[in-house]
């Protein structure tokens, strides 16, 4: 039998414990052993919890890394730093470690993985839920240089999107919405701003690449500046909008970079609609490959958890933690977000008087950019929107573009662009 501690009974905690005793046949028949929580660490002791009354509740952390018969350490804390901790001391005591904590990982999983050395430490459950991604990357995919991860990483900014496409929902609303569904927080900052997501890419590109960045050092933006006019601008010319993830090499160089994107609406990323959470990889040898479900909720993130506890159960030591043995690719170096080269979409607000779209695709063009598409919308008071779409262009020369179009005062209001991924 091993013995199992938690740190953090909380939504997913609970639902491990269950699914533990559910489903106990089928899990100790693939794990090979009988799998057992014995502990488990609250900040609230007074508050009721869905466990088996055997199971010991405490709040004191050393009650589990002080137990020598304890042979697991899942932790369900949150945080970065005080996670950092608990794991570290788990893992010097030789215990082995799962952990669903995708934001204790985009800080620290380098030091994690040299501490951890030969004890296993196992995080399936810290990118998109009940999705086996890690695993595809480590072990599935491990003949393939990887070439692109695109992801819907997020389900609050995915069902937030998806409202505002079908239902003509404005941001302000629909945020509200999934705020009172429990979606988003109270304050939404960390989905809607895209954070989540660009920790989760972190942790993919760390399996991938051999990538060492933390969140300060990619772009990461938001959903918030999206519009029913950006909505219905990418309807009309065939896209669809999503916040992804995205990782791409070029040459030695990998692009990350987490952003609101329009996408053709015949790509199947496009079509994951509402909650779920969708990953596409592609490989030199294999091509793309799609992962698809749940990102988020207690069962499904249980079920990412009890598989590393399985997968510990059978092999005993850990494999590398980040699925290789010494660097991955020599060279390979995070990309300046100046180099980005893409096509893009740009939202104007303009008077509606002449000479204004002469001026500007005079700035654009004196940046190299070539408009593709184009769509004028009359707005009140003799003003109008101007949306446009670019070919590919570089992503300095764009910026560039729009501050000389602020400074020259040919826009109303900040210009708002939207990368496009074909």
């Amino acid at each position: 039998m091993l013995k199992i501690g938690i740190v953090g009974v909380g939504t997913v905690g609970q639902s491990v414990c269950q699914i533990l005793e559910d489903n106990k046949d089928i899990i100790t028949a693939r794990a090979g052993v009988e799998l057992n929580v014995v502990s488990g660490i609250v900040n609230n002791l007074s508050k009721k919890r869905d466990i088996n009354p055997n199971i010991k509740i405490s709040n004191n952390v050393d009650d589990i890394l002080n137990d020598d018969s304890i042979d697991i350490v899942v932790e369900l804390m949150g945080g970065v730093e005080d996670a950092f901790e608990v794991v570290k001391k788990a893992l010097q005591k030789g215990k082995a470690v799962v952990t669903a904590n995708k934001a204790l990982l985009a800080y620290h999983r380098y030091e994690l993985q040299e501490i951890a050395g030969d004890t296993a430490f196992e995080f399936e459950a810290a990118v998109a839920g009940g999705i086996p991604i890690i695993t595809a990357l480590k072990d599935g995919l491990g003949a393939n240089h990887i070439k692109s991860i695109k992801g819907i990483m997020n389900g609050t900014t995915n069902y937030m999107l998806d409202k505002m496409i079908n239902e003509g929902v404005a941001y302000d609303v629909i945020l509200k919405e999934a705020q009172d569904l429990g979606y988003a927080e109270a304050d939404p900052t960390f989905d809607v701003g895209g954070f989540d997501a660009a920790h989760k890419l972190l942790i993919l590109a760390s399996i991938a690449y051999g990538i060492d960045a933390k969140p300060e050092d990619i772009l990461i933006e938001g959903i918030q500046n999206i519009t029913p006019a950006d909505v219905d601008f990418a309807a009309e010319f065939g896209y669809v909008l999503k916040l992804l993830g995205i990782a791409k090499t070029n040459g030695n160089s990998v692009e990350l970079r987490v952003h609101s994107v329009l996408v053709p609406q015949n790509q199947m990323i496009a079509k994951v609609d509402g909650v779920m959470n969708a990953v596409s990889v592609v490989g030199d040898k294999v091509g793309e490959t799609l992962y698809y479900g749940a990102g988020a909720g207690g069962d499904a993130t249980a079920s990412a958890v009890i598989a590393n506890i399985i997968d510990i159960a059978r092999k005993g030591k850990g494999s590398p933690m980040l699925g290789f043995k010494k660097p991955l690719e020599s060279g390979m170096k995070l990309a300046s977000i100046n180099d980005i080269n893409t096509k893009y979409y740009l939202r104007l607000e303009v008077n509606d008087i002449a000479g204004v779209l002469a001026k500007v695709a005079t700035i654009l063009g004196n940046k190299n950019i070539s408009i593709k598409n184009m769509v004028q919308k009359p707005l009140d008071d003799n003003k109008s929107n101007l949306l446009l779409s670019t070919h590919t262009c570089n992503e300095k020369d764009i910026k560039d573009a729009m501050d000389s179009l602020e400074k020259d005062n040919i826009v109303l209001s900040k210009p708002v662009m939207i990368r496009i991924e074909e």
